[in-house]
């Protein structure tokens, strides 16, 4: 299983109708072909990016199912007006996700990005197998990836919560209970987040 996640610059005072022209487009039937995992807006970090996130079987799926959809006309949507740029990366799933989430677990969702040195992703993921259980007992796990092509040792991981405090409570108890960040596990070398609102048609509310 692979994942891409695209990230859109969206220009200033055009996300209203970059909406409307995303979910136009996916009425007309994109995910018959693959399934959406989810599609947000930032709300705070880098403002007016849109992230979408698509999982594949693999590279192949991908290619055969990018060509497919790409001869229907109505997708990719008619947003690249709306645009001010673009990106892409293919991630893999740590092996303790839960592949079939979805449905109303925000609507507040935090992406942290993390960079490792080289050769710690295994280990990050050792640590994490062995505390995630108890993490996400605080606030529902969306999921953990970590990069394979371009930027190397790249580890995402996206969380749920019902509204800013209750991140900000979560957040404290877990640190002062040494539950989290997961013990044991490498120290990253850079750090970033981003907090994302769902769109009307992403899958995880």
């Amino acid at each position: 299983m692979i994942y891409e996640f695209r990230t859109y610059d969206i220009k200033p005072r055009m996300l209203g109708e970059y909406q409307a022209v995303v979910d136009k487009a996916l009425a007309g039937g994109r995910t018959k072909y693959s399934p959406l995992f989810g599609y947000w807006y930032t709300e705070f970090g880098p403002l007016n990016q849109a992230l979408h996130v698509w999982p594949y079987k693999d590279l192949e799926e991908r290619r055969k199912i990018r060509e497919q959809v790409g001869s229907l006309g109505y997708w990719p949507p008619p947003s690249g007006p709306l645009l001010a740029g673009q990106a892409s990366e293919i991630v893999f799933p740590a092996p303790f996700n839960d592949e079939g989430i979805k449905g109303d677990q925000g609507p507040v969702y935090e992406l942290r990005i993390y960079t490792y040195g080289t050769g710690d992703i295994p280990k990050v993921i050792d640590a994490w197998g062995k505390a995630i259980g108890e993490r996400r007992k605080h606030s529902p796990f969306i999921g953990a990836w970590y990069t394979e092509f371009g930027t190397l040792n790249k580890w995402y991981h996206m969380w749920a919560y019902k509204s800013l405090e209750e991140r900000a409570r979560v957040r404290a108890d877990v640190i002062a209970r040494k539950i989290w960040p997961a013990p044991g596990g490498p120290a990253p070398l850079k750090q970033e987040n981003k907090l994302f609102l769902p769109f009307p048609f992403s899958p995880l509310k």
